[in-house]
């Protein structure tokens, strides 16, 4: 009942609006709607922007449904391969400062609303719907002029590691050690070859992986 309600304002609010002509088929008609913001390249006005775009991302949507939405809180301390993700319980927004850098005009674009509208879908809808489900796409088409992917598609950079070779007498036995394991060795623990039993040295060399 809920998800034909939000089909049903949806589809009247995006006739009125001039955003779609149908609620199956993406159809972005002006594309300054989406709020991108010039710049979005400067990494010391990541903060000022993100939050920008989270703010207009939250005004469409109330202008859209007509009615307010709470303001979530923002935190730029997301690692790994996700871009954002959205608390909803605790109305947080967390995104990838490193994503952000690599592709900045796509997530401004792409990646803030996507997670603003987990939060609108929530507010309005409650618990009881799927994370990506019908409300939520249809939040991202009606509201936003955006395509609902699922994921982002950003190539994540594997980051390089020092390995510290380490070795013993036997043929091409070569060891690399984390720089943590490195560091153990360094405070006194040892470590020995499985197959010689001898204890493993380290050699002086490092590599880069």
């Amino acid at each position: 009942m809920e998800a034909n309600l939000l089909v049903i304002a949806v589809r009247d609010q995006a006739r009125s609006h001039g955003l779609m002509k149908t609620i199956g088929r993406q159809q972005v008609r002006n594309p300054s709607a989406c709020g991108i913001i010039a710049g979005s390249g400067e990494p010391n006005r990541m903060p000022e922007l993100l939050n920008t775009r989270v703010e207009d991302c939250f005004q469409q949507a109330e202008v859209f449904f007509k009615r307010p939405f709470k303001r979530p809180v923002v935190s730029f301390k997301l690692r790994g391969q996700k871009a954002g993700v959205a608390h909803l319980h605790e109305n947080l927004l967390r995104f990838n400062p490193q994503l952000y850098r690599e592709n900045s005009e796509d997530f401004l674009k792409q990646t803030v609303p996507h997670e603003v509208a987990h939060l609108v879908a929530h507010q309005l809808f409650g618990e009881r719907i799927s994370p990506h489900g019908e409300e939520w796409q249809l939040i991202m088409r009606g509201v936003y002029e955006l395509p609902p992917n699922r994921c982002h598609t950003y190539a994540i950079k594997r980051r390089s590691a020092t390995r510290y070779i380490y070795r013993c007498p036997c043929p091409d036995s070569d060891f690399p050690f984390s720089a943590q394991r490195h560091a153990l060795v360094k405070q006194g623990r040892g470590y020995l070859c499985r197959r010689c039993r001898n204890p493993l040295v380290f050699s002086g060399l490092t590599r880069v992986e």
